[in-house]
C-alpha cells in the first residue's frame, strides 16, 4: 500500500480542499502518514497570501523532498497559481496542480506514474477566465465536531494589498442543492455544527460586481437553517456592505444561525480605506455592526486590521485605533502591513518602516486584550449552551473544552465524556484572562 503526507497551508478554503483531497487519496487505497514521516507522495497545499507564505511553501516543498528523495512531491494551489515560473524551476516539485484542479488529484498523479521517465507534470489553467465552480463533495473531515463547507470561490473586490484575485479568480458560486446534500449527509454522519466559509462569501450567488442588495445568501442560510441534523450555522468572514436591515433581519429568524459574526475591517480610516480600495467608509462599517446588534442580543464581532499600511500618518493611525476602540470588538487579528510584490499597494509611496509598523500593530494588540477581556466578562455569570469538541491541557490541568455560539472558549473540569455533546453551562470565572471556565 502506498502512502501519503498531507501539509496544509492558509485559509479554511483551504482546510476544506485538503479535506478533499486526503478523502480522494483514501478513496484510492492511499495510507495517510504524518507529514514528518517517509512517504511515497507528499501534498502540500499553499499560500501565497504574503511573501512569508510562499517562502513557508517552498520551505515544505524542500522539506518533503529531504525526507524521501525518491517521493512525488504534489504542490497544490495558490502559490503555483501565481508563480508558475518559479514553481517550475524547483526541482523540488514534482507535480504542481493549481486552483480549480485539486479535485483531479489522482488522475493527475497516475498520468505522472504512467510517463515512463516521470516527467515532471504541471497542471494550472488560466484561471481569470474561469466562471466554473469546481466540484467537490465532502464526507467527512479531520475535526469530528465541526466541518467547514466550501460555498464559494474567487474574489472580485481586488484590494490593493492582495493576490487573491490573481490566485483564484473571479468569483464563482456553488450550487444550492450540492451544498445542502453536503452538509445532509455531514449531519448524518455526526457534525453538529457547520462553518459557511469561501475565499468572498458575501459574493455567494452574486454576479459580476457586487452590490449585495438581493444576493443569495440569506437563502441559502434559511435553506441549512431548515435541514433537522443541523444544530449550529457559522459563518465566516463577511463584507460590510452585506449587512443591510433586510438581511440582518432575515438572519436574525434563523434559531441555528450562531450569533458570531467576522467583520472585515481593515481599517477605520477613511483616508486608508480609500487606498486600500475597500469600497466602503468606517461610518458604512459602523452602521452595519449597529444592524448586528439591534438584531441580535450581545452578538459576538471579530475582525482583521492591517497596521501600517503605506501612506498611513500617525494622524491615520490613531483615527483607525480609536475606531476599533470604540466598536468594542470581541477579537481583532492584528497584521503588520507586508509588502506583496505584484500588488497596487507594494508600489504605493511613503511606505512605513517595520519599526513604526510594529510599534502600531503592539498597540493595537493589547487594545485587542482588552476588549477581548471586556466582552468574555459580560457572559459571566450567564448560562450558554456549549458545544464540546475535545480534552485539553489548559494552565497546566486537563479540560474538557468547547465553545458557545458566540466562540466564547469554555473550559470544563469533568470526566463526563461529553465530546461532540452540547451542554448547558454557567459561564462562572475567567481562567487565566484568557479562556471562560465553567461547570456543567
Amino acid at each position: 500500500m502506498k502512502t501519503v503526507a498531507f501539509h496544509n497551508l492558509g485559509c479554511k478554503v483551504n482546510d476544506y480542499e485538503m479535506d478533499i483531497m486526503q478523502q480522494k487519496f483514501t478513496e484510492n487505497d492511499f495510507l495517510v502518514v504524518p507529514f514528518d514521516q517517509k512517504a511515497d507522495v507528499y501534498v502540500i497545499n499553499t499560500c501565497t497570501v504574503t511573501n512569508i507564505a510562499d517562502r513557508k511553501s517552498r520551505q515544505m516543498l524542500h522539506r518533503a523532498k529531504k525526507e524521501n528523495p525518491d517521493s512525488v512531491v504534489i504542490a497544490v494551489g495558490c502559490y503555483v497559481q501565481t508563480s508558475p515560473e518559479a514553481a517550475a524551476k524547483d526541482e523540488c516539485i514534482d507535480i504542481a496542480i493549481g486552483n480549480n484542479r485539486k479535485a483531479d488529484i489522482i488522475e493527475i498523479l497516475n498520468r505522472y506514474y504512467e510517463e515512463k521517465e516521470h516527467k515532471s507534470c504541471f497542471d494550472i489553467i488560466d484561471i481569470n477566465k474561469t466562471d466554473v465552480y469546481e466540484s467537490m463533495f465532502l464526507e467527512k473531515t479531520a475535526e469530528r465536531t465541526r466541518a467547514y463547507i466550501k460555498i464559494q470561490d474567487g474574489c472580485n473586490q481586488f484590494c490593493s494589498y492582495c493576490l487573491i484575485p490573481f490566485a483564484r479568480g473571479r468569483s464563482r458560486s456553488r450550487d444550492m442543492e450540492d451544498i445542502l446534500k453536503e452538509i445532509d449527509g455531514l449531519s448524518k454522519a455526526g457534525y453538529k455544527e457547520f462553518v459557511l466559509t469561501g475565499i468572498h462569501v458575501s459574493s455567494y450567488g452574486v454576479s459580476g460586481t457586487a452590490d449585495f442588495k438581493d444576493n443569495r445568501l440569506a437563502d441559502l442560510l434559511e435553506a441549512i437553517n431548515r435541514l433537522p441534523g443541523v444544530l449550529r450555522i457559522r459563518l465566516s468572514s463577511l463584507e460590510p456592505r452585506v449587512m443591510t436591515e433586510g438581511f440582518v433581519k432575515r438572519i436574525s429568524a434563523l434559531e441555528k444561525l450562531c450569533p458570531h459574526f467576522h467583520l472585515s475591517l481593515q481599517s477605520g480610516c477613511d483616508e486608508t480605506l480609500k487606498r486600500m480600495n475597500r469600497h466602503y467608509t468606517a461610518e458604512e462599517y459602523r452602521k452595519g455592526v449597529e444592524l448586528l446588534r439591534k438584531y441580535f442580543d450581545d452578538p459576538a464581532i471579530t475582525t482583521d486590521v492591517i497596521a501600517g499600511f503605506p501612506g498611513e500618518t500617525e494622524a491615520d493611525f490613531e483615527t483607525c485605533y480609536e475606531f476599533v476602540k470604540s466598536i468594542g470588538f470581541y477579537e481583532t487579528h492584528i497584521f503588520k502591513y507586508s509588502r506583496r510584490k505584484g500588488t497596487v499597494a507594494d508600489r504605493l509611496p511613503d511606505q512605513l518602516t517595520d519599526a513604526e509598523k510594529t510599534k502600531r500593530s503592539h498597540r493595537l494588540i493589547e487594545l485587542t486584550k482588552e476588549n477581548s477581556k471586556a466582552f468574555r466578562e459580560s457572559y459571566l455569570g450567564k448560562t450558554r449552551p456549549v458545544l464540546f469538541e475535545e480534552r485539553a491541557e489548559v494552565c497546566g490541568k486537563e479540560y474538557l473544552v468547547g465553545h458557545t455560539p458566540e466562540y466564547i472558549r469554555v473550559c470544563v473540569d469533568t470526566s463526563e465524556a461529553l465530546e461532540n455533546e452540547i451542554r448547558e453551562v454557567s459561564l462562572s470565572k475567567l481562567l487565566d484572562d484568557e479562556n471562560v471556565l465553567g461547570f456543567v
